[in-house]
């Protein structure tokens, strides 16, 4: 981001962008407790933002780890409760509340659900000699979040040792065995990474104003 603060808590019109994202899920239907993974050095600031920005959405506040995996691992520390747990990107302000509330009803129903978008350009596979070959996007999904699971199956997943190629939850859930059921997201659930992507993001929540 070129920038020295952190990501989630750069402004998106007119208050932190991890704001933005913990706003979808307390507004969604199935209420959820809200566990917030934040690098311990941070935790103050985020406090001095929630006093700031007058942000009184009740969360549980988690240290991070070394590792996206780790990270996770840790918030499902906290939990002892069996449910359904949505885990979702901080840098993902714009996912919609729809999307998140059929999240969690297809979990409850067949286990697990991540959220994925039809690519809308060509795709084609490059392998180590240079060469390539073209894909069926039409059999392709770009993975979001959130990616959502019975918290029974989670805490068994993240017992294992933590592998290179856990890029997301779900990769770890299928490491673990399960199949995973894709759901239609929102083309708008961008992830905040280039500096133009809060350009872009504000240009997206502006429209979706009533």
């Amino acid at each position: 981001m070129n920038n020295s603060i952190p990501k989630q808590f750069l402004l998106l019109n007119g208050k932190p962008v991890l704001m933005h994202s913990i706003e979808v899920f307390s507004n969604c239907l199935q209420k959820p407790e809200i566990i917030v993974v934040l690098g311990q050095d941070l935790h103050q600031d985020w406090n001095k933002l929630c006093a700031k920005f007058d942000f009184i959405v009740p969360h549980t506040l988690v240290n991070s780890g070394a590792e996206r995996f780790h990270s996770v691992k840790n918030a499902l520390s906290m939990l002892n409760a069996d449910g359904i747990v949505a885990i979702h990107d901080a840098a993902r302000p714009l996912v919609s509340t729809s999307v998140v509330n059929q999240s969690f009803e297809v979990a409850l129903e067949k286990g697990n659900s991540v959220v994925g978008i039809l690519p809308v350009d060509s795709v084609r596979q490059v392998v180590s000699d240079g060469s390539s070959r073209a894909l069926d996007r039409s059999e392709l999904r770009l993975v979001q979040t959130p990616q959502t699971f019975r918290l029974s199956d989670l805490q068994s997943a993240y017992h294992v040792e933590y592998r290179s190629e856990f890029t997301d939850d779900a990769s770890v859930m299928e490491y673990f065995g399960l199949e995973i059921n894709v759901i239609e997201g929102n083309r708008e659930n961008i992830k905040i990474t280039y500096p133009n992507d809060l350009e872009i993001a504000s240009i997206l929540m502006y429209k979706k104003r009533p």
